[in-house]
């Protein structure tokens, strides 16, 4: 390999270096100028034709949302079953999302498991995962109908709609 050759491979792996350096020394400060939306409440209600459970959260990105039919439910981390009242279970996923602040400290000051006896279909609510940006909530419910799950904003909210 001739000296010229080897000065421009070596001058090109030097930028690639320092270009590596300065977006890793770039990374850290935006992804910690991201706030991560943490849950101060869950709110149920009756509407014609489907329950609603609604998710209240602090300011933040809207945070991406997804459900899943399940036979049971598992408690993040632990995989534990979350023994619930109900004869089908819906999983629900938020992330980035958390129950608790910076300090560790909970921002949902309810109940973890509770039972929605003003619900026609839903039938309890339990906080499954509070696990590295990723809140999962699962309900129990009497019969498997459509569930709809969407975030709102200003107030951020993640709602699940499930019909009767």
């Amino acid at each position: 390999m001739n000296l010229t050759l080897r000065r421009a491979l070596g001058a090109l792996a030097a930028t690639a270096l320092m270009l590596t350096g300065a977006i890793a020394a770039i990374a850290p400060a935006s992804v910690a100028a991201q706030t991560i939306p943490a849950m101060t409440g869950i709110r149920t209600g009756q509407n014609p034709g489907f329950d609603r459970v609604v998710l209240d959260l602090t300011a933040g990105p809207a945070p991406a949302v997804r459900y899943d039919l399940v036979d049971e439910l598992i408690a993040d981390g632990s995989g534990e079953i979350v023994w619930l009242t109900g004869e089908y279970f819906i999983a629900v996923a938020a992330t980035p999302a958390a129950a608790h602040d910076d300090a560790g400290n909970p921002t949902y000051p309810g109940p973890q498991k509770f039972r929605t006896r003003n619900l026609l279909n839903v039938m309890a609510v339990a906080v499954t995962g509070d696990y590295e940006g990723t809140l999962s909530i699962g309900l129990g419910v009497r019969s498997r109908t459509p569930v709809s799950v969407f975030t709102l904003t200003s107030p951020n909210r993640v709602v699940i709609d499930v019909r009767h």
